[in-house]
Protein backbone atom coordinates (compact mmCIF):
# COMPACT_ATOMS: atom_id res chain seq x y z
CA UNK A 1 0.00 0.00 0.00
CA UNK A 2 1.29 3.43 -0.90
CA UNK A 3 1.93 5.90 1.90
CA UNK A 4 -0.62 8.69 2.27
CA UNK A 5 0.61 12.25 1.90
CA UNK A 6 -0.15 15.10 4.30
CA UNK A 7 -3.39 16.90 3.50
CA UNK A 8 -1.59 20.00 2.22
CA UNK A 9 0.52 17.90 -0.12
CA UNK A 10 -2.49 15.99 -1.39
CA UNK A 11 -4.32 19.25 -1.95
CA UNK A 12 -1.43 20.62 -4.00
CA UNK A 13 -1.31 17.47 -6.11
CA UNK A 14 -5.07 17.63 -6.57
CA UNK A 15 -4.68 21.14 -7.94
CA UNK A 16 -1.93 19.90 -10.25
CA UNK A 17 -4.21 17.13 -11.47
CA UNK A 18 -6.96 19.70 -12.03
CA UNK A 19 -4.53 21.72 -14.12
CA UNK A 20 -3.72 18.62 -16.11
CA UNK A 21 -7.40 18.03 -16.81
CA UNK A 22 -7.69 21.61 -17.98
CA UNK A 23 -4.86 20.99 -20.38
CA UNK A 24 -6.59 17.86 -21.67
CA UNK A 25 -9.77 19.82 -22.26
CA UNK A 26 -7.83 22.41 -24.23
CA UNK A 27 -6.17 19.62 -26.17
CA UNK A 28 -9.53 18.15 -27.09
CA UNK A 29 -10.71 21.52 -28.33
CA UNK A 30 -7.62 22.14 -30.44
CA UNK A 31 -7.30 18.57 -31.66
CA UNK A 32 -3.81 18.23 -30.21
CA UNK A 33 -2.20 15.44 -28.22
CA UNK A 34 -0.08 15.93 -25.07
CA UNK A 35 3.70 15.68 -25.06
CA UNK A 36 6.59 14.52 -22.94
CA UNK A 37 10.01 15.51 -21.70
CA UNK A 38 13.64 14.72 -21.05
CA UNK A 39 16.57 14.55 -18.40
CA UNK A 40 19.93 15.79 -16.11
CA UNK A 41 23.29 14.67 -14.51
CA UNK A 42 25.34 14.48 -11.29
CA UNK A 43 27.80 11.59 -11.54
CA UNK A 44 25.82 10.09 -14.41
CA UNK A 45 28.53 7.91 -15.96
CA UNK A 46 31.31 5.74 -14.46
CA UNK A 47 34.35 7.63 -15.74
CA UNK A 48 33.11 11.18 -15.15
CA UNK A 49 32.09 10.23 -11.60
CA UNK A 50 35.82 10.00 -10.90
CA UNK A 51 36.49 13.48 -12.32
CA UNK A 52 34.04 15.77 -10.46
CA UNK A 53 35.61 19.07 -11.58
CA UNK A 54 34.84 18.08 -15.18
CA UNK A 55 31.35 16.74 -14.40
CA UNK A 56 28.68 19.11 -15.68
CA UNK A 57 25.50 18.45 -13.74
CA UNK A 58 22.68 20.66 -15.02
CA UNK A 59 21.87 23.12 -17.78
CA UNK A 60 19.22 25.85 -17.57
CA UNK A 61 18.01 28.13 -20.36
CA UNK A 62 15.25 30.70 -19.96
CA UNK A 63 14.16 34.16 -20.99
CA UNK A 64 15.45 36.47 -18.25
CA UNK A 65 12.45 37.36 -16.04
CA UNK A 66 13.67 40.87 -15.26
CA UNK A 67 15.17 41.52 -18.72
CA UNK A 68 12.88 39.74 -21.19
CA UNK A 69 14.86 40.92 -24.21
CA UNK A 70 17.70 38.66 -23.04
CA UNK A 71 18.27 34.96 -22.45
CA UNK A 72 20.09 33.51 -19.44
CA UNK A 73 22.11 30.32 -19.73
CA UNK A 74 23.31 28.56 -16.57
CA UNK A 75 25.51 25.47 -16.39
CA UNK A 76 26.81 23.77 -13.24
CA UNK A 77 29.80 21.57 -12.44
CA UNK A 78 31.43 19.71 -9.52
CA UNK A 79 28.46 18.17 -7.65
CA UNK A 80 27.94 17.40 -3.96
CA UNK A 81 30.16 20.12 -2.53
CA UNK A 82 30.13 19.80 1.26
CA UNK A 83 30.40 23.48 2.34
CA UNK A 84 33.07 22.76 4.95
CA UNK A 85 35.31 20.86 2.54
CA UNK A 86 38.53 22.80 3.27
CA UNK A 87 41.32 23.56 3.16
CA UNK A 88 41.27 23.40 -0.65
CA UNK A 89 37.55 23.87 -1.20
CA UNK A 90 36.21 23.76 -4.78
CA UNK A 91 38.06 25.50 -7.62
CA UNK A 92 37.35 25.01 -11.30
CA UNK A 93 39.97 22.90 -13.07
CA UNK A 94 42.66 24.95 -14.80
CA UNK A 95 43.50 22.03 -17.11
CA UNK A 96 39.98 21.91 -18.57
CA UNK A 97 37.74 23.97 -20.83
CA UNK A 98 34.12 24.58 -19.84
CA UNK A 99 31.64 25.25 -22.64
CA UNK A 100 28.03 26.30 -23.19
CA UNK A 101 26.97 25.63 -26.78
CA UNK A 102 24.02 26.90 -28.79
CA UNK A 103 22.59 25.43 -32.01
CA UNK A 104 20.33 27.89 -33.83
CA UNK A 105 19.74 26.01 -37.10
CA UNK A 106 19.11 22.46 -35.86
CA UNK A 107 22.07 20.75 -37.55
CA UNK A 108 23.40 19.36 -34.25
CA UNK A 109 26.48 21.58 -34.37
CA UNK A 110 27.13 24.70 -32.28
CA UNK A 111 26.58 28.06 -33.94
CA UNK A 112 27.75 29.86 -30.80
CA UNK A 113 30.13 28.47 -28.16
CA UNK A 114 31.05 30.22 -24.93
CA UNK A 115 34.28 28.84 -23.43
CA UNK A 116 35.71 29.48 -19.95
CA UNK A 117 39.33 28.68 -19.03
CA UNK A 118 40.66 29.15 -15.50
CA UNK A 119 43.97 30.09 -13.88
CA UNK A 120 44.97 29.51 -10.24
CA UNK A 121 46.71 32.24 -8.21
CA UNK A 122 48.34 31.42 -4.86
CA UNK A 123 49.94 34.17 -2.79
CA UNK A 124 51.93 31.88 -0.47
CA UNK A 125 52.18 28.17 -1.20
CA UNK A 126 55.41 27.63 0.76
CA UNK A 127 54.34 28.79 4.21
CA UNK A 128 50.53 28.57 4.11
CA UNK A 129 47.92 25.85 3.79
CA UNK A 130 44.89 28.10 4.27
CA UNK A 131 42.44 29.15 1.54
CA UNK A 132 42.32 32.54 3.26
CA UNK A 133 44.45 34.00 6.04
CA UNK A 134 41.92 36.48 7.43
CA UNK A 135 38.62 38.20 6.73
CA UNK A 136 37.99 38.43 2.97
CA UNK A 137 36.37 41.70 1.91
CA UNK A 138 36.96 41.58 -1.85
CA UNK A 139 37.81 39.06 -4.55
CA UNK A 140 41.35 40.51 -4.67
CA UNK A 141 41.83 40.80 -0.91
CA UNK A 142 45.38 40.00 0.25
CA UNK A 143 43.86 37.68 2.84
CA UNK A 144 42.59 35.44 0.04
CA UNK A 145 45.54 33.09 -0.30
CA UNK A 146 43.96 31.16 -3.18
CA UNK A 147 41.91 32.72 -5.95
CA UNK A 148 41.03 32.06 -9.57
CA UNK A 149 40.62 34.15 -12.69
CA UNK A 150 39.22 33.16 -16.07
CA UNK A 151 39.05 34.07 -19.71
CA UNK A 152 35.76 33.91 -21.60
CA UNK A 153 35.73 33.48 -25.36
CA UNK A 154 32.94 33.15 -27.89
CA UNK A 155 33.30 31.12 -31.09
CA UNK A 156 30.94 31.21 -34.07
CA UNK A 157 29.98 28.39 -36.44
CA UNK A 158 32.93 29.19 -38.71
CA UNK A 159 35.48 28.86 -35.92
CA UNK A 160 36.04 32.59 -35.49
CA UNK A 161 36.88 33.30 -31.85
CA UNK A 162 36.64 36.52 -29.87
CA UNK A 163 37.80 37.14 -26.30
CA UNK A 164 35.03 38.68 -24.21
CA UNK A 165 36.72 38.71 -20.79
CA UNK A 166 40.29 38.19 -19.63
CA UNK A 167 41.77 37.78 -16.14
CA UNK A 168 38.28 38.12 -14.68
CA UNK A 169 37.65 37.17 -11.03
CA UNK A 170 35.86 34.02 -9.93
CA UNK A 171 33.70 34.31 -6.83
CA UNK A 172 35.57 32.19 -4.24
CA UNK A 173 34.19 29.21 -2.37
CA UNK A 174 32.23 30.38 0.65
CA UNK A 175 34.53 29.46 3.54
CA UNK A 176 32.12 30.70 6.24
CA UNK A 177 30.79 33.83 7.89
CA UNK A 178 33.91 34.41 9.97
CA UNK A 179 36.08 34.45 6.86
CA UNK A 180 33.54 35.99 4.48
CA UNK A 181 30.93 37.90 6.52
CA UNK A 182 29.48 39.59 3.43
CA UNK A 183 29.68 36.95 0.75
CA UNK A 184 26.97 38.67 -1.29
CA UNK A 185 29.36 41.55 -1.96
CA UNK A 186 32.03 39.10 -3.15
CA UNK A 187 29.58 37.63 -5.63
CA UNK A 188 28.61 41.08 -6.83
CA UNK A 189 32.25 41.74 -7.78
CA UNK A 190 32.19 38.56 -9.91
CA UNK A 191 29.13 39.65 -11.95
CA UNK A 192 30.72 41.35 -14.95
CA UNK A 193 29.42 43.21 -18.02
CA UNK A 194 30.27 41.88 -21.47
CA UNK A 195 31.40 44.02 -24.38
CA UNK A 196 28.51 44.63 -26.75
CA UNK A 197 25.92 43.83 -24.11
CA UNK A 198 25.35 41.03 -21.66
CA UNK A 199 26.61 39.80 -18.30
CA UNK A 200 28.72 36.88 -17.07
CA UNK A 201 29.36 35.13 -13.77
CA UNK A 202 31.63 32.34 -12.51
CA UNK A 203 31.58 31.10 -8.94
CA UNK A 204 30.00 28.94 -6.28
CA UNK A 205 26.26 28.66 -5.61
CA UNK A 206 23.76 26.58 -3.70
CA UNK A 207 22.87 23.65 -5.95
CA UNK A 208 19.50 24.59 -7.48
CA UNK A 209 18.63 21.04 -8.48
CA UNK A 210 16.13 19.33 -6.21
CA UNK A 211 14.98 15.73 -5.89
CA UNK A 212 14.96 12.71 -3.62
CA UNK A 213 17.81 10.48 -4.79
CA UNK A 214 16.35 7.51 -2.97
CA UNK A 215 14.75 6.86 -6.31
CA UNK A 216 17.69 4.50 -6.78
CA UNK A 217 16.54 2.39 -3.82
CA UNK A 218 14.05 0.45 -5.95
CA UNK A 219 12.19 3.62 -6.87
CA UNK A 220 11.67 5.22 -3.45
CA UNK A 221 11.78 2.06 -1.37
CA UNK A 222 9.47 -0.02 -3.54
CA UNK A 223 6.36 1.51 -1.96
CA UNK A 224 6.97 5.27 -2.17
CA UNK A 225 7.90 5.28 1.51
CA UNK A 226 11.25 6.96 0.79
CA UNK A 227 10.28 10.38 -0.54
CA UNK A 228 10.14 13.97 0.62
CA UNK A 229 13.87 14.39 1.38
CA UNK A 230 15.82 16.77 -0.87
CA UNK A 231 19.09 14.88 -1.20
CA UNK A 232 20.89 17.97 -2.49
CA UNK A 233 19.82 20.25 0.36
CA UNK A 234 22.81 22.12 1.73
CA UNK A 235 25.25 21.14 -1.01
CA UNK A 236 26.94 23.67 -3.28
CA UNK A 237 27.86 23.64 -6.96
CA UNK A 238 30.17 25.58 -9.30
CA UNK A 239 28.20 27.79 -11.67
CA UNK A 240 28.90 29.45 -14.99
CA UNK A 241 26.19 31.82 -16.18
CA UNK A 242 25.81 34.20 -19.06
CA UNK A 243 23.01 36.60 -20.01
CA UNK A 244 22.96 37.94 -23.56
CA UNK A 245 20.53 39.64 -25.95
CA UNK A 246 18.33 37.15 -27.80
CA UNK A 247 19.68 38.38 -31.12
CA UNK A 248 23.15 37.19 -30.09
CA UNK A 249 21.98 33.56 -30.15
CA UNK A 250 19.27 33.54 -32.83
CA UNK A 251 19.81 32.30 -36.37
CA UNK A 252 20.92 35.27 -38.52
CA UNK A 253 20.63 37.44 -35.42
CA UNK A 254 16.84 37.64 -35.82
CA UNK A 255 15.07 36.32 -32.71
CA UNK A 256 11.62 37.23 -34.08
CA UNK A 257 11.93 35.13 -37.23
CA UNK A 258 14.12 32.47 -35.63
CA UNK A 259 13.31 32.20 -31.91
CA UNK A 260 14.23 28.55 -31.20
CA UNK A 261 17.68 27.53 -29.97
CA UNK A 262 19.18 24.30 -28.66
CA UNK A 263 21.54 24.43 -25.65
CA UNK A 264 24.01 22.02 -24.06
CA UNK A 265 27.20 22.18 -22.01
CA UNK A 266 30.44 20.24 -22.30
CA UNK A 267 33.82 19.86 -20.63
CA UNK A 268 37.06 19.31 -22.52
CA UNK A 269 40.34 17.98 -21.21
CA UNK A 270 43.61 18.12 -23.12
CA UNK A 271 44.76 14.67 -24.24
CA UNK A 272 41.85 12.85 -22.59
CA UNK A 273 40.27 9.93 -24.42
CA UNK A 274 37.27 8.18 -22.94
CA UNK A 275 36.44 6.21 -26.07
CA UNK A 276 39.72 4.37 -26.56
CA UNK A 277 39.96 6.05 -29.95
CA UNK A 278 43.29 7.80 -29.49
CA UNK A 279 43.72 10.87 -31.68
CA UNK A 280 42.28 9.37 -34.84
CA UNK A 281 38.98 10.79 -36.04
CA UNK A 282 37.65 11.57 -32.59
CA UNK A 283 34.10 12.40 -33.71
CA UNK A 284 33.61 9.26 -35.79
CA UNK A 285 35.40 6.97 -33.36
CA UNK A 286 33.37 8.33 -30.45
CA UNK A 287 30.22 7.43 -32.32
CA UNK A 288 31.54 3.97 -33.11
CA UNK A 289 32.54 3.48 -29.48
CA UNK A 290 29.05 4.43 -28.39
CA UNK A 291 27.55 1.89 -30.76
CA UNK A 292 30.00 -0.77 -29.61
CA UNK A 293 29.78 0.12 -25.92
CA UNK A 294 33.55 0.63 -25.76
CA UNK A 295 34.66 3.36 -23.39
CA UNK A 296 38.07 3.36 -21.75
CA UNK A 297 40.19 6.02 -20.11
CA UNK A 298 43.33 6.31 -22.20
CA UNK A 299 45.68 9.13 -23.01
CA UNK A 300 45.16 10.63 -26.44
CA UNK A 301 47.22 13.25 -28.23
CA UNK A 302 48.61 15.42 -25.42
CA UNK A 303 47.96 18.62 -27.42
CA UNK A 304 44.38 17.85 -28.43
CA UNK A 305 41.30 18.90 -26.46
CA UNK A 306 38.72 16.14 -26.05
CA UNK A 307 35.19 16.24 -24.75
CA UNK A 308 34.76 14.19 -21.56
CA UNK A 309 31.36 15.37 -20.29
CA UNK A 310 28.15 16.59 -21.84
CA UNK A 311 24.68 17.64 -20.71
CA UNK A 312 21.59 18.97 -22.44
CA UNK A 313 18.23 17.75 -21.18
CA UNK A 314 18.20 16.52 -17.59
CA UNK A 315 18.41 12.75 -16.99
CA UNK A 316 19.14 11.50 -20.50
CA UNK A 317 22.47 9.87 -19.69
CA UNK A 318 21.32 8.78 -16.23
CA UNK A 319 18.12 6.94 -17.01
CA UNK A 320 17.88 6.53 -20.78
CA UNK A 321 21.41 5.50 -21.75
CA UNK A 322 22.41 1.99 -20.52
CA UNK A 323 25.55 1.60 -18.42
CA UNK A 324 27.51 0.12 -21.31
CA UNK A 325 27.24 3.30 -23.37
CA UNK A 326 27.28 6.11 -20.78
CA UNK A 327 30.96 7.07 -21.01
CA UNK A 328 31.00 7.04 -24.80
CA UNK A 329 27.83 9.16 -24.91
CA UNK A 330 29.63 11.82 -22.86
CA UNK A 331 32.19 12.14 -25.66
CA UNK A 332 29.65 12.63 -28.45
CA UNK A 333 28.44 15.79 -30.14
CA UNK A 334 24.67 16.03 -30.72
CA UNK A 335 25.17 15.80 -34.48
CA UNK A 336 25.98 12.09 -34.01
CA UNK A 337 23.13 11.21 -31.66
CA UNK A 338 20.73 9.81 -34.23
CA UNK A 339 23.43 7.42 -35.47
CA UNK A 340 23.85 5.72 -32.09
CA UNK A 341 21.50 2.78 -32.42
CA UNK A 342 21.61 1.53 -28.80
CA UNK A 343 20.72 4.96 -27.44
CA UNK A 344 17.94 5.65 -29.95
CA UNK A 345 16.51 2.19 -29.20
CA UNK A 346 16.35 3.04 -25.49
CA UNK A 347 14.53 6.29 -26.24
CA UNK A 348 11.93 4.33 -28.18
CA UNK A 349 11.79 1.58 -25.56
CA UNK A 350 12.95 3.17 -22.26
CA UNK A 351 14.02 1.22 -19.19
CA UNK A 352 12.23 3.25 -16.48
CA UNK A 353 8.63 2.31 -17.37
CA UNK A 354 9.56 -1.37 -17.27
CA UNK A 355 11.14 -0.89 -13.86
CA UNK A 356 8.05 0.92 -12.60
CA UNK A 357 5.89 -1.90 -13.91
CA UNK A 358 7.98 -4.54 -12.15
CA UNK A 359 7.83 -2.71 -8.80
CA UNK A 360 4.49 -0.88 -8.81
CA UNK A 361 2.56 -3.01 -11.32
CA UNK A 362 1.76 0.06 -13.40
CA UNK A 363 1.67 -1.08 -17.05
CA UNK A 364 4.41 0.41 -19.20
CA UNK A 365 3.19 2.43 -22.20
CA UNK A 366 3.24 0.73 -25.57
CA UNK A 367 6.35 1.09 -27.70
CA UNK A 368 7.87 2.49 -29.84
CA UNK A 369 7.88 5.74 -27.82
CA UNK A 370 7.95 8.20 -30.70
CA UNK A 371 6.70 10.87 -28.32
CA UNK A 372 9.98 10.61 -26.41
CA UNK A 373 11.95 10.68 -29.64
CA UNK A 374 10.31 14.01 -30.40
CA UNK A 375 11.13 15.40 -26.96
CA UNK A 376 14.70 14.12 -26.72
CA UNK A 377 15.90 14.42 -30.29
CA UNK A 378 13.80 16.66 -32.53
CA UNK A 379 11.99 19.24 -30.44
CA UNK A 380 8.23 19.63 -30.56
CA UNK A 381 6.55 20.63 -33.80
CA UNK A 382 3.62 19.41 -35.85
CA UNK A 383 5.84 17.97 -38.53
CA UNK A 384 8.35 16.46 -36.08
CA UNK A 385 6.30 13.58 -34.70
CA UNK A 386 3.13 12.52 -32.90
CA UNK A 387 2.81 15.68 -30.78
CA UNK A 388 0.76 17.91 -33.03
CA UNK A 389 1.84 21.30 -31.76
CA UNK A 390 4.55 23.83 -32.53
CA UNK A 391 6.70 24.64 -29.51
CA UNK A 392 10.48 24.32 -29.59
CA UNK A 393 11.91 22.64 -32.66
CA UNK A 394 14.44 24.57 -34.74
CA UNK A 395 12.26 23.63 -37.71
CA UNK A 396 10.01 26.47 -36.56
CA UNK A 397 12.73 29.03 -37.37
CA UNK A 398 11.72 30.74 -40.61
CA UNK A 399 15.23 30.94 -42.04
CA UNK A 400 16.27 27.36 -41.24
CA UNK A 401 17.29 24.87 -43.93
CA UNK A 402 14.98 22.01 -43.00
CA UNK A 403 16.98 19.55 -45.06
CA UNK A 404 19.96 20.15 -42.76
CA UNK A 405 18.06 19.61 -39.50
CA UNK A 406 19.02 16.37 -37.73
CA UNK A 407 17.71 14.61 -34.60
CA UNK A 408 19.98 15.68 -31.73
CA UNK A 409 19.68 15.67 -27.94
CA UNK A 410 19.75 19.18 -26.50
CA UNK A 411 17.67 21.47 -24.27
CA UNK A 412 15.49 23.50 -26.62
CA UNK A 413 14.10 26.97 -25.87
CA UNK A 414 11.62 29.06 -27.81
CA UNK A 415 12.69 32.59 -26.95
CA UNK A 416 9.38 33.99 -28.23
CA UNK A 417 7.56 32.67 -25.15
CA UNK A 418 7.61 35.48 -22.56
CA UNK A 419 8.40 34.93 -18.87
CA UNK A 420 5.44 33.76 -16.83
CA UNK A 421 3.84 36.24 -14.43
CA UNK A 422 3.41 33.38 -11.95
CA UNK A 423 5.85 30.58 -12.80
CA UNK A 424 4.51 27.08 -12.23
CA UNK A 425 6.99 24.40 -11.13
CA UNK A 426 5.29 21.90 -13.46
CA UNK A 427 6.04 24.03 -16.51
CA UNK A 428 3.79 23.31 -19.46
CA UNK A 429 1.90 20.74 -17.38
CA UNK A 430 0.86 23.64 -15.17
CA UNK A 431 -0.17 25.69 -18.25
CA UNK A 432 3.12 27.63 -18.01
CA UNK A 433 4.62 27.63 -21.50
CA UNK A 434 7.79 29.34 -20.28
CA UNK A 435 8.80 26.25 -18.31
CA UNK A 436 10.28 22.84 -18.93
CA UNK A 437 10.42 21.25 -21.45
CA UNK A 438 10.48 24.63 -23.19
CA UNK A 439 13.91 25.45 -21.83
CA UNK A 440 14.41 24.97 -18.11
CA UNK A 441 14.17 27.41 -15.20
CA UNK A 442 15.77 27.01 -11.79
CA UNK A 443 12.39 26.21 -10.17
CA UNK A 444 11.12 23.72 -12.74
CA UNK A 445 10.39 20.34 -11.13
CA UNK A 446 11.91 18.30 -13.92
CA UNK A 447 11.92 15.03 -11.97
CA UNK A 448 8.16 14.99 -11.48
CA UNK A 449 7.61 16.15 -15.05
CA UNK A 450 9.83 13.53 -16.61
CA UNK A 451 8.63 10.63 -14.50
CA UNK A 452 5.08 11.25 -15.68
CA UNK A 453 6.27 11.67 -19.27
CA UNK A 454 8.12 8.35 -19.17
CA UNK A 455 4.97 6.76 -17.77
CA UNK A 456 2.96 7.88 -20.77
CA UNK A 457 1.29 11.11 -19.64
CA UNK A 458 2.29 12.54 -22.99
CA UNK A 459 0.38 9.85 -24.83
CA UNK A 460 -2.69 9.46 -22.62
CA UNK A 461 -3.02 13.02 -21.40
CA UNK A 462 -3.58 11.67 -17.90
CA UNK A 463 -1.41 11.81 -14.81
CA UNK A 464 -0.54 8.35 -13.47
CA UNK A 465 -2.40 8.51 -10.13
CA UNK A 466 -0.12 6.14 -8.20
CA UNK A 467 2.88 8.35 -9.02
CA UNK A 468 1.11 11.72 -8.85
CA UNK A 469 3.03 12.79 -5.73
CA UNK A 470 6.36 12.23 -7.48
CA UNK A 471 9.30 12.45 -5.10
CA UNK A 472 7.49 15.00 -2.86
CA UNK A 473 10.37 17.47 -3.31
CA UNK A 474 8.92 20.46 -5.10
CA UNK A 475 11.32 23.40 -4.70
CA UNK A 476 15.07 24.09 -4.62
CA UNK A 477 16.68 24.17 -1.19
CA UNK A 478 17.43 27.87 -1.71
CA UNK A 479 15.02 29.94 -3.77
CA UNK A 480 16.54 31.63 -6.84
CA UNK A 481 17.24 35.34 -6.72
CA UNK A 482 15.42 37.93 -8.81
CA UNK A 483 18.45 39.24 -10.71
CA UNK A 484 21.33 37.70 -12.64
CA UNK A 485 22.88 35.17 -12.01
CA UNK A 486 19.66 34.07 -10.20
CA UNK A 487 21.28 31.05 -8.50
CA UNK A 488 21.15 31.28 -4.70
CA UNK A 489 24.23 32.12 -2.67
CA UNK A 490 26.25 29.11 -1.43
CA UNK A 491 25.61 27.35 1.88
CA UNK A 492 28.17 27.25 4.71
CA UNK A 493 26.80 24.82 7.33
CA UNK A 494 27.83 21.17 7.23
CA UNK A 495 25.41 18.99 5.29
CA UNK A 496 25.71 16.24 7.92
CA UNK A 497 24.00 18.50 10.47
CA UNK A 498 20.82 16.58 9.70
CA UNK A 499 18.79 18.08 12.53
CA UNK A 500 19.28 21.54 11.05
CA UNK A 501 18.12 20.35 7.65
CA UNK A 502 14.91 18.54 8.51
CA UNK A 503 12.14 19.15 8.94
CA UNK A 504 12.04 22.83 9.86
CA UNK A 505 15.67 23.87 10.11
CA UNK A 506 17.94 25.06 7.36
CA UNK A 507 21.56 24.89 6.44
CA UNK A 508 22.96 28.24 7.52
CA UNK A 509 24.12 30.47 4.73
CA UNK A 510 26.30 32.63 6.93
CA UNK A 511 25.93 35.53 4.55
CA UNK A 512 25.13 38.38 6.84
CA UNK A 513 21.42 37.72 6.46
CA UNK A 514 21.07 37.46 2.68
CA UNK A 515 20.67 33.89 1.46
CA UNK A 516 18.92 34.47 -1.81
CA UNK A 517 16.59 36.87 -3.56
CA UNK A 518 12.83 36.98 -3.25
CA UNK A 519 12.20 34.73 -6.23
CA UNK A 520 11.39 35.62 -9.81
CA UNK A 521 9.67 38.98 -10.27
CA UNK A 522 6.25 39.33 -11.78
CA UNK A 523 6.63 40.05 -15.49
CA UNK A 524 3.54 40.82 -17.58
CA UNK A 525 2.74 38.07 -20.07
CA UNK A 526 2.44 39.35 -23.60
CA UNK A 527 0.41 37.72 -26.34
CA UNK A 528 2.08 34.88 -28.19
CA UNK A 529 2.35 35.32 -31.91
CA UNK A 530 0.87 33.05 -34.53
CA UNK A 531 -1.53 31.22 -32.22
CA UNK A 532 0.55 28.04 -32.41
CA UNK A 533 2.23 28.59 -29.06
CA UNK A 534 -1.10 29.26 -27.37
CA UNK A 535 -2.32 25.91 -28.56
CA UNK A 536 0.59 24.22 -26.86
CA UNK A 537 -1.05 24.93 -23.48
CA UNK A 538 -3.30 22.02 -24.27
CA UNK A 539 -0.52 19.80 -25.45
CA UNK A 540 2.10 18.98 -22.89
CA UNK A 541 0.72 17.08 -19.88
CA UNK A 542 4.08 16.38 -18.33
CA UNK A 543 6.05 16.11 -15.09
CA UNK A 544 9.98 15.57 -14.23
CA UNK A 545 13.87 14.58 -13.78
CA UNK A 546 17.38 14.67 -12.08
CA UNK A 547 16.08 12.36 -9.38
CA UNK A 548 15.88 9.60 -11.94
CA UNK A 549 19.42 10.46 -12.64
CA UNK A 550 22.31 11.04 -10.37
CA UNK A 551 21.98 14.38 -8.74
Amino acid sequence: MLRRRPASRRAERTLAATGALALLTAAAVTGLTPASSSASSHREAPLIAGDPRADNTDVYAFTSPDKPDTVTLVANWLPFQEPNGGPNFYPFAQDARYNIKIDADGNGKPDTTYTWEFTDHIRDDADQFLYNTGVVKSVNDETLNFRQTYSLKVTDSNGNTKTLLKDSPVAPSNVGKASMPDYASLRKEAVLPLPGGGTAFAGQASDPFFLDLRIFDLLYGGDLSETGHNTLAGYNINTLAIQVPKSTLALKGDAKRNPVIGVWSTTDRRGADITGAGSKGSEDTSAQAANDGKATAKDGNADEWRQVSRLGNPLVNEVVVPLKFKDAFNALSPVKDATITPVVDKVKDPIVPKLVESIYKIPAPATPRNDLVEIFLTGICKECGPIKADLNSQRLNQDVDKAAVVPAEMLRLNMAVPPAAKPNRLGVLGKDLAGFPNGRRLNDDVVDIELQALEGAAQTGKIVPALAAGDAVDTPYREPGDTFPYVALPNTAAVNQADSLHPDGGVGAGLGGLVSGDGFPVVPVTALGGGALLAVAGVLALRRRHGVGQA
